[in-house]
């Protein structure tokens, strides 16, 4: 009886261990202008095994999902979640971000089109390399429309978004700012807006809009809302799943049921208490701003297992793994 106990549990921890062994491997792709960089998490495996590119979100975001604002770690902590399950990942730090800046050192040089390339490059890269068997696309935030984008021209194994605006950015950085501002400054964004909409740059914006409309940023923002999200999801074919959290301050669930509407053939998971950084929180302004610079906060679960189960139902991940 002890021994048959023994060796029940040592067939438990078995698979745990195995997932624990990982290669972190620095990585770097050449593209116009320099090489960017990134973190391959590989976890030990015996044959070939999906490997999924992590596409961060907007702004001076790493590889890690960690910007000035806040550190949090959510791809790092998605990347290790994944491992555990069999799945690789190549993590990136954007062009001109991180060890990438050398690429884009002038933002004002910064667009989509750069970006979905880069995506592009990496995937490239990683198809060549026999330790995997195929490539997932995975966008957090903004990184899912890049995602989106490239997954037109690649078609990877699989495609997931997580928290990805279904509308135009421009109308969701209207109703972020909406409230938000005295109605004078308000009505100086959204004229802004419409002129950056339009494809007109403005040298002139008030100290307080800075942050958001700094010249230097404005060619990069012509480029996104030349980009509405749902049309962008529509024209991929690759097998796809939507993710959303119900306490994301940032996107909204009908953000989610609108990539849905626009390709009614893929997975829908909306997963209760998530938040825009991947982890479960009360409500509440409070509790949201606070986890995004608490890097130690576990992941919600069910987001690699929404992830883990459905790369298992498109065959992308065999059930040996």
């Amino acid at each position: 009886m002890r021994l048959f106990l023994l060796l029940s549990l040592l067939a438990m921890l078995a698979p745990h261990a195995q997932a624990q062994t990982l290669l972190n491997q620095k990585m770097s792709v050449e593209v116009p202008g320099g090489s960017l960089r990134g973190s391959l998490l590989l976890p030990k495996a015996d044959a070939p095994i999906p490997v999924a590119l992590l596409i961060a979100g907007s702004g001076p975001t790493d590889r890690n999902g960690n910007n000035p604002m806040g550190r949090n770690d959510s791809l790092k902590r998605l990347a290790q979640a994944l491992a555990r399950r069999g799945v690789a990942s190549l993590r990136y730090d954007k062009r001109g971000i991180g060890q990438s800046q050398a690429v884009a050192s002038d933002e004002s040089l910064l667009s989509v089109e750069a970006y979905v390339a880069d995506a592009e490059a990496w995937v490239q890269q990683l198809r060549t390399d026999k330790r995997f068997s195929n490539v997932v696309l995975i966008g957090h935030s903004e990184g899912a429309l890049i995602a989106s984008l490239a997954a037109q021209n690649l078609e990877p194994a699989a495609l997931v978004s997580i928290a990805g605006s279904g509308r135009p950015i421009d109308e969701l950085l209207r109703e972020q700012l909406q409230g938000r501002l005295p109605p004078p400054l308000l009505a100086t964004a959204f004229y802004i807006l419409d002129e950056l909409k339009a494809g007109r740059m403005h040298e002139q914006i008030p100290e307080t809009l800075q942050i958001l409309f700094r010249p230097s940023v404005q060619p990069y923002l012509i480029s996104l809302f030349r980009y509405d999200p749902a049309e962008a999801f529509a024209g991929t074919t690759a097998p796809a799943l939507i993710v959303q959290g119900t306490q994301d301050i940032q996107v909204e669930r009908k953000d989610a049921e609108i990539l849905h509407a626009a390709r009614v053939d893929a997975e829908l998971a909306i997963i209760g208490g998530m938040n825009h950084v991947l982890r479960i929180t009360p409500p509440g302004q409070k509790a949201q701003t606070a986890s995004y610079s608490q890097p130690e906060l576990p992941i919600a679960h069910e987001l690699t297992d929404r992830i883990s189960q459905f790369l298992h139902e498109k065959g992308v991940l065999p059930d040996s793994s």
